[in-house]
């Protein structure tokens, strides 16, 4: 039997700690600097006060600031819950005060683990699924970075070279970036000619050179009109044009380190198996599950909180009206509908299974969310049992009578 509950408000140098017991009494308020000799010492000071009997611990952070401390309560076998922020704000509306402070957190997050048994274990991921992890985000911070330097490049070139800005896709085309860093003025293009131009653009490897020559001097002979600050704003254009290299090239070598990272978790075989599944989105899954799906006991509960267990919303006379869930992990929601649209591409029973939603009148959002419920049972069910993925023969014709 639990006999005290410890809430934690995690932050960057410093966590508070609140310490209750059954009635809700508090027994130890404290603030503790995240260093391990502090941690180690309030660990002690409340399993002391337990007298022996167990500790619920719970966070309202799963990663970051209280890693530390969370590593070292899985050290001594303590039991720790995960209680998101968002039910945090709430809660703490029920509670007397209208202050808000670090003490009052962990109060609120102590009395929650208290009360409440819909609450997510928390553990730590094994050393693979964390790396995979912290490559994940660095990877999904690069690749906002790519999008928001494409974006302000575009917007740069619309101020001073419309016609340049429309002819290339410059989030797909390496030689459009390429050909940026050197000429991205009007007059530039059209003193160097098409042949110039796709002499150079060869010369340095560029794919679709004549294509990308052709389409840059046509875009040249349609603006004569120099732009006030022209001068200045293709140099910002050259610049964002470097970075955005820059950036695929970083980003191509993280996914090869990620590519070869997730191969040495021991459910790589099966998660790649799967289809729609690569090796990037592979490591988001397992980066985000921490590569234990046991802790969420169930798949209808993996389900509820990816966010693909709908929830009701009866009231009165109105029945059979779900919503998608509040709180949901948005990570391991975006893997099963990414691997779902690319599995509609390779996978024909993941085809078949859509094509038959949209006939029921499903919207294509709608259609995929029961397409990713679906794999999320077949994924469930084959890191259960530890098998790949086998394709299941195609439904044979009915034979005419």
């Amino acid at each position: 039997m639990v006999k005290l509950w410890a809430g934690i408000d995690a932050g960057k140098a410093h966590h508070h700690c609140v310490v209750i017991d059954a009635d809700g009494t508090r027994l130890l308020s404290q603030k503790i600097p995240n260093d391990e000799p502090a941690l180690l010492e309030l660990i002690a000071n409340v399993l002391k006060l337990a007298g022996g009997d167990e500790v619920l611990w719970a966070t309202d952070l799963n990663h970051g600031g209280p890693a530390l401390l969370i590593a070292l309560l899985v050290a001594h076998g303590q039991n720790i819950l995960y209680i998101p922020g968002r039910i945090v704000h709430h809660a703490s509306r029920l509670y007397r005060g209208e202050g808000k402070t670090d003490a009052k957190d962990a109060a609120v997050i102590a009395d929650q683990a208290r009360m409440r048994r819909d609450l997510q274990p928390l553990r730590a991921g094994d050393e693979t699924s964390t790396g995979l992890r912290i490559l994940t985000a660095r990877r999904a911070d690069k690749s906002a970075d790519r999008v928001r330097a494409i974006n302000r490049l575009q917007a740069q070139l619309l101020e001073y070279f419309p016609a340049l800005e429309r002819a290339f896709d410059y989030s797909r085309s390496k030689a459009a970036l390429f050909l940026l860093t050197r000429y991205r003025t009007p007059d530039g293009i059209r003193r160097t000619g098409q042949a110039r131009l796709h002499a150079w653009l060869k010369k340095h490897g560029a794919r679709s050179s004549a294509a990308v020559a052709q389409a840059a001097v046509d875009a040249a002979k349609s603006q004569h009109t120099t732009v006030p600050a022209q001068h200045l704003g293709e140099q910002i254009v050259a610049a964002l044009a470097r970075e955005i290299m820059t950036l695929d090239k970083e980003l191509a070598e993280l996914d090869a380190l990620i590519s070869e990272k997730v191969t040495e978790h021991r459910h790589a075989r099966t998660l790649l198996s799967m289809p729609g599944f690569g090796p990037v989105l592979a490591a988001e899954f397992l980066g985000a599950t921490g590569g234990d799906l046991t802790v969420f006991q169930s798949a209808d509960r993996f389900a509820g909180v990816v966010g693909l267990a709908p929830a009701p919303r009866d009231s009165g006379r109105i029945s059979g009206n779900h919503h998608r869930p509040r709180r949901y992990d948005r990570r391991l929601l975006r893997v099963f509908y990414l691997s779902g649209l690319s599995a509609l591409k390779s996978c024909s029973a993941s085809r078949r299974y859509y094509d038959r939603k949209r006939a029921e009148g499903k919207t294509h959002v709608q259609a995929m969310l029961s397409l990713a419920r679906r794999r999320l049972n077949v994924l469930w069910a084959m890191l259960r049992d530890g098998t790949t993925y086998t394709p299941a023969p195609a439904a044979s014709p009915p034979v005419a009578a």
